[in-house]
């Protein structure tokens, strides 16, 4: 599962053109931020200062909000002319507001538009600017470490030394933060590089105490020490191949005991750099866009659509699980998208006129042009495709997941992180393919590209489960592993009877971390380089 971690992100408003409530000086303006809960359901998050006498306030104050790509945030940016002492804001003037979604500011990274009077009319010509800033230190330390001459704790052998690195907290205890890989029957070990946040490791602060443990490992459970040293980061960046930086391992148990006790090894940091790696954010605001695509099962399995008993079957309402789990990855999604054009396609239908079975067909029966505009467009286009196609079979995932990976592949010609593509797949079960999609997936796991996969109805998805690779790694039927772990499954029935929300939050969860790792593996940059102010 994807590691829950909030990203904070600070908001700077300021208006221009506000209306002028004030007779013989100008409006106070201050900004109100409201966001939305359920329905018309809103609370207020925070507010500004009041700027005196300004028609064109910057408001000083910053709003620090909690972001998460897999949730749809609505806020609401209210302004008011303060002319009393009152907290409440009904009884002060009202300038306009502005709606929007987290989304949308942080895919723009500067929104400006009309602010609107609450009967949706324009507030004159006040306009707000919303500037969305990433709070975050994403320095990262690279480190290769080696040791030489330790004790020897096995009596038959060497030891197996590896190394544990803890930081303190605020109230003196040591919480580690990072464990090398074990060596086996090796006094003179060396470690694989690895990497580790500045934040984890010492909370970002130069001077603060890094306390480093050597262990022999046991099998059993029971390592032990050979012994530890501290050090600082400020220590540690001395580092250089040329000129390690050298710590003496002591066992205190072991000095108490022996009056000539020098050490138990040494351990030599050969090389110590300070990185800064660009953070899911970073490519948003520096201009990534998300390009998202629907694959629709068109198979029989999936019952009449004419029949109440079919997947396919539109209630009374006009909803199904299909048009469910789109409106709610869809939308999403879409604030990431700048065109909002949005390619859908079925598979495992009889598709007219001359009713041959397709595995990648576009459900606005338009090849030159699959794209339907917006959410609703995909909605519109399914339903008026539903009624035009026969369900047939069989259930091949390899074409669409090949098609998507034509553009995906395309992308990689531009050398910055400018692109990352989003496949949606909905299917009600059983795979026929799974060879030719295990390939498709391990191949498509070297390109900017994630797949999602939403299992409708009740079939056995066991074989959904195999393909996303959360419990081991991907290999094609050649025996080629994935490189990285790019499928998400989730049976959509795990979320009958939850908000309209947790489909979305489950499914795109693993999606910012699968971006960061394409575009750092390929070490890509955005378009855009947001760290340069």
């Amino acid at each position: 599962m994807a590691a829950q971690c909030v990203t904070k992100v600070e908001l700077t408003i300021s208006c221009t053109n506000l209306l002028d409530k004030d007779v013989g000086s100008k409006s106070d303006p201050l900004c109100v931020l409201l966001q939305n809960t359920s329905g018309q359901q809103w609370y207020e998050v925070d507010r500004t200062e009041r700027v005196k006498n300004s028609l064109n306030p910057k408001f000083a104050k910053k709003f620090l909000v909690d972001y998460y790509f897999e949730l749809v945030q609505k806020f609401k940016f209210g302004i008011y002319d303060i002319d009393n002492k009152t907290f409440d804001l009904g009884d002060d003037d009202f300038l306009g507001e502005f709606e929007c979604t987290l989304g949308q500011i942080v895919s723009s990274r500067t929104l400006t538009k009309p602010l609107v009077l609450k009967n949706g009319r324009p507030a004159g010509r006040g306009s707000i600017t919303i500037t969305a800033e990433e709070v975050k230190d994403n320095r990262v330390v690279i480190l290769e470490v080696e040791a030489r001459k330790l004790d020897n704790k096995d009596f038959f052998g060497k030891s197996d030394p590896y190394l544990e690195f803890h930081k303190q907290t605020g109230d003196g205890n040591w919480v580690m933060v990072h464990r090398t890989e074990v060596i086996k029957n090796n006094l003179n070990p060396v470690w694989r590089p690895f990497k580790i946040s500045l934040n984890s490791l010492c909370y970002s602060d130069m001077d603060k105490s890094i306390k480093v443990e050597c262990y022999d490992y046991d099998s059993d459970g029971s390592h032990d020490l050979i012994g530890s040293f501290q050090t600082t980061m400020s220590k540690l960046k001395e580092a250089s191949r040329s000129s390690p930086v050298e710590f003496e391992c002591i066992n205190e148990k072991k000095r108490q005991k022996k009056k000539n006790y020098k050490n138990s090894g040494i351990v030599s940091v050969k090389h110590c750099e300070i990185i800064v790696e660009c953070t899911f954010l970073d490519y948003i605001m520096g201009g990534c866009q998300l390009n998202f695509t629907v694959g629709i099962d068109f198979t029989g399995s999936n019952g009449d659509p004419r029949s109440p008993d079919s997947l396919h079957y539109l209630s009374p309402n006009g909803v199904n699980e299909y048009l469910t789990a789109i409106w709610s990855v869809g939308m999403v999604i879409q604030d990431y998208d700048t065109d909002k054009m949005f390619p859908a396609f079925g598979f495992g239908a009889q598709i007219p006129p001359s009713f041959q079975v397709s595995h990648e067909f576009p459900i606005n029966f338009n090849p030159s042009n699959p794209f339907c505009n917006g959410i609703q467009g995909i909605v519109d286009a399914y339903r008026a495709c539903l009624p035009q196609v026969k369900l047939y079979g069989p259930t091949n995932f390899s074409p669409i997941i090949n098609h998507v990976a034509r553009f995906a592949a395309a992308a990689t010609q531009q050398q910055t992180a400018s692109q990352y593509f989003i496949l949606l797949i909905i299917t009600d079960g059983v795979i026929t393919d799974l060879d030719q999609t295990r390939t498709a997936i391990v191949n498509a796991s070297k390109l900017p590209m994630s797949i999602i996969i939403v299992g409708v109805g009740g079939a056995d998805f066991d074989a959904m489960e195999f393909l996303d690779g959360d419990n081991g790694v991907l290999r094609s039927s050649s025996g080629e592993p994935a490189v990285r772990d790019i499928v998400q499954f989730v049976p959509f029935r795990k979320f009958q009877n939850s908000p309209k929300e947790a489909l979305a939050q489950c499914v795109l969860a693993e999606v910012p971390q699968q971006v960061v790792n394409y575009f750092s593996t390929y070490k890509l940059q955005p378009p855009r380089n947001p760290a340069a102010k």
